[in-house]
């Protein structure tokens, strides 16, 4: 009879592998946390990794969240324009994270109840200009400002790209060398689409970048790579297509105000037909 094997359901970005999965991940997470704080965890410190299954985007992870040091540690990667609502994103994100570490019958005790310290921090490595290092804040997003919001969440965004020269790029060598390799596989794509991942692929074995990692996976890779340009095709197709919502929304609102005006000016239906585009139905609606 034949054995029974796990399917995996989901698929993992190069970042979440290398950071999240893969056997050397501990390590990598652990270089990046130090390079962060500035500390010396050591390799056999306690670490767990938490995974949020239930509320992936087209079954992929692009982020990787452990639970160290008594912080809940949550890390996403950009290879597009980097998203301003992250805040809130990583606020309905962490809420899961809460719920799956801590004991639900704790927010009922009378005493208080720590809980792990969050962090949230985006890698950026897109073409598109962005500043070495920028702050994003929830409430940025609240309609009313107030000097002391009520409710707050600081995601740090950390271009890493080479040309930024960050001096986390230094301090830890994974990273550093996960940008060479995203700089590599970007340099060659745009020269063959058909075999670029794998050249790539083959460039960094070459050049020792991520070396151990490319020969031991280098098949699985390229099918993460792949998978991660499905995604960034899909999500900008529905950015795109957000925003032809949004400027054809905004157009009828303005022919509706224009409607609105010439009906009260005593113009005939007719004429504010011919000047906005707008059906005779919707025009006696006003």
């Amino acid at each position: 009879m034949k054995k029974a094997t796990h399917k995996r359901t989901y698929k993992d970005s190069v970042f979440a592998d290398f950071f999240g999965a893969d056997k050397s991940a501990k390590a990598n997470f652990i270089s990046l946390y130090n390079a962060l704080h500035g500390t010396q965890l050591p390799l056999d410190c306690e670490l767990r990794h938490i995974r949020l299954e239930q509320i992936l985007y087209m079954n992929f992870y692009n982020d990787v969240s452990f639970l160290v040091d008594n912080k809940v540690i949550v890390l996403a990667e950009h290879q597009s324009t980097v998203n301003l609502n992250m805040p809130f994103r990583f606020l309905e994100y962490v809420v899961r994270l809460y719920e799956q570490i801590q004991n639900p019958r704790d927010k009922y005790l009378r005493r208080l109840v720590k809980i792990p310290t969050p962090e949230f921090y985006v890698f950026y490595n897109g073409e598109e200009d962005f500043p070495e290092y920028k702050t994003l804040k929830l409430s940025d997003a609240f309609m009313t400002a107030g000097s002391q919001p009520n409710l707050e969440l600081i995601v740090e965004v950390v271009n890493i790209n080479q040309d930024k020269a960050h001096t986390i790029l230094e301090q830890c060598k994974p990273l550093a060398q996960y940008s060479l390799f995203v700089d590599t596989v970007r340099k060659h794509l745009k020269l063959d689409r058909e075999k670029g991942f794998e050249k790539a692929v083959q460039e960094c074995i070459n050049n020792d970048i991520l070396k151990e990692y490319l020969e031991r996976k280098s098949r699985e890779v390229m099918n993460m790579l792949l998978a991660e340009y499905d995604y960034a095709t899909d999500i900008a197709v529905q950015r795109e297509e957000s925003e032809a919502i949004g400027l054809e929304k905004g157009a009828r609102q303005k022919a509706l105000e224009t409607a609105r005006i010439l009906k009260q000016m005593g113009d005939s239906n007719q004429k504010i037909i011919q000047v906005t585009g707008l059906s005779e139905a919707e025009i006696e609606k006003l």
